[in-house]
């Protein structure tokens, strides 16, 4: 069965946005080019990729609209991507028990990602957690 494990966005800002993600989520750089810069958590890879990349195959314009990360502490990761330059949206409250289960945010460089509860991503996405 087919697991995803890449994921790959087109950002100006690749360093800021880069920064971002190792300060707020722990990825490692595993590779940097001029066009490119490459994390991970060890699962998932994230490339961020400048918009003048020649390699670059498709429209810029479309593709990923957001990304989502399982998080233990909701308030306590709320806190860290606050703190490096992430912009709240939004929440998402569970119908039947009222709870928050999900808070959208933008990084540094516009793009929306989640930070979801281990119970909506069980219950919800159906994945382990």
């Amino acid at each position: 069965m087919a697991k995803l494990r890449h994921i790959a966005m087109v950002v100006e800002e690749m360093e800021k946005t880069a920064q971002f993600y190792e300060r707020s989520f722990g990825m490692k750089r595993v590779r940097q080019t001029e066009t490119a810069i490459g994390l991970s958590d060890g699962v998932v890879s994230l490339v961020i990729i400048h918009p003048s990349n020649v390699n670059m195959k498709g429209d810029s314009r479309r593709g990923l609209h957001h990304i989502g990360f399982l998080v233990d502490d909701m308030d306590r990761e709320s806190a860290r991507v606050e703190a490096n330059g992430a912009v709240r949206h939004g929440s998402i409250i569970h119908s039947d028990t009222g709870r928050e289960t999900e808070r959208k945010y933008r990084d540094p460089s516009g793009q929306i990602f989640d930070l979801t509860s281990p119970e909506y991503a069980r219950d919800y996405w159906q994945v382990a957690v």
